[in-house]
């Protein structure tokens, strides 16, 4: 406890605080619920407790907490803990008009402007711009926010909540506030058969990777895998170009197609092996041919003074240096207006 009475300590809530009256409110870092993988949609079990169906999109997992009070900072957390609000001022400046004490847990998109669709590739720059160059980029690849979860509400945590009545508030929240983009509602169903349309036509948007599988009693459990994801598979041919380990005993597989022209393109790599794995493949592995290798000798400069290079010498491991050519830096223009509003 510190001197204004309030204790602070680390659970597997995270960092909370406790409040006069024995209220806890959360506090970053908070470990989010994960999910663990399902190659298939979990058999529905008679006269068991109703499921939820969330579609999953393909973003970046990131908590919201709006502050307590007017004069507070807004906090945007990702899975692992980091705070990466100065890199999304356009979601800062939208949660600012939300309630106080609010936490949501959801996922960030980013939406190309000029493409007209969702880019993971700017989710990636998203997160690493610095607070000078954010506002730029934000124009050009305004973030939207999915929210699926609301763990605290007017200062008070809500994780010992079952699902459902989380979910009910959550909704209740967004209409209320009559809230658009940037944000928007996860869709869920419990319904196993618009579960299973969504998961063969949904999919085929980009960004919509598969479906979550929640259980509506369920409370939220920081850091534990008590959800189930399942990702839509897509099956085809491809042929070992390569692979990591022994032909006895492969441990990753390089993986190639064949491309108009009929040359061998590398088109992905597999996750490690599992023994019963590698035992299989090793069973059809056969070698392409032996091929003379030419040997490739690193680039050579002269040695100081002039005179060839000395044959073993650490002049001839060096690599050639080439001189830097300097661009000057463009010059400022006016980023165009912001384009929210999901597509």
């Amino acid at each position: 406890m510190n001197g204004s009475g309030v204790v602070r300590g680390w659970s597997v809530l995270g960092c909370v605080r406790l409040v006069e009256g024995g209220e806890m409110v959360l506090r970053p870092p908070v470990e989010p619920m994960l999910a663990q993988a399902a190659e298939a949609i979990p058999p529905v079990r008679p006269r068991t407790t109703a499921v939820a169906y969330e579609q999953k999109f393909d973003g970046h997992r990131m908590l919201v907490f709006t502050p307590d009070s007017p004069g507070g900072k807004v906090l945007l957390q990702t899975r692992r803990g980091s705070l990466i609000q100065d890199a999304f001022p356009d979601l800062v400046a939208a949660a600012e008009r939300l309630p106080h004490g609010l936490v949501l847990d959801g996922e960030v998109v980013v939406w190309d402007v000029e493409e007209g669709r969702l880019s993971f590739e700017g989710l990636q720059r998203r997160p690493t711009a610095r607070a000078r160059t954010a506002p730029a980029l934000a124009a050009r690849m305004p973030a939207h926010y999915v929210a699926f979860d609301l763990l605290q509400q007017d200062g008070v945590e809500l994780l010992t909540l079952p699902q459902g009545e989380r979910r009910r508030r959550l909704e209740v929240l967004f209409a209320a506030r009559a809230l658009t983009a940037p944000w928007a509602l996860c869709p869920m169903t419990t319904d196993v058969a618009k579960a299973r349309e969504w998961l063969e036509t949904w999919t085929d948007v980009s960004g919509v990777e598969g479906l979550v599988v929640k259980s509506m009693t369920g409370r939220y459990l920081p850091g534990s895998r008590g959800w189930t994801k399942v990702r839509r598979r897509d099956t085809t041919e491809a042929i070992i170009g390569a692979i990591t380990g022994t032909r006895a005993r492969p441990q990753l597989l390089v993986l190639g197609r064949h491309d108009t022209t009929g040359r061998l393109r590398t088109v992905g790599r597999t996750v490690t092996l599992r023994p019963d794995q590698a035992r299989h493949v090793a069973e059809h592995l056969t070698p392409a041919g032996r091929r003379p290798l030419r040997r490739l000798e690193p680039p050579q400069r002269p040695r100081r003074g002039g005179g060839a290079p000395r044959p073993g010498g650490g002049d001839q491991r060096r690599p050639l240096r080439r001189p830097r050519r300097r661009v000057p830096p463009p010059r400022a223009v006016h980023p165009a207006a912001p384009g929210y509003g999901c597509r």
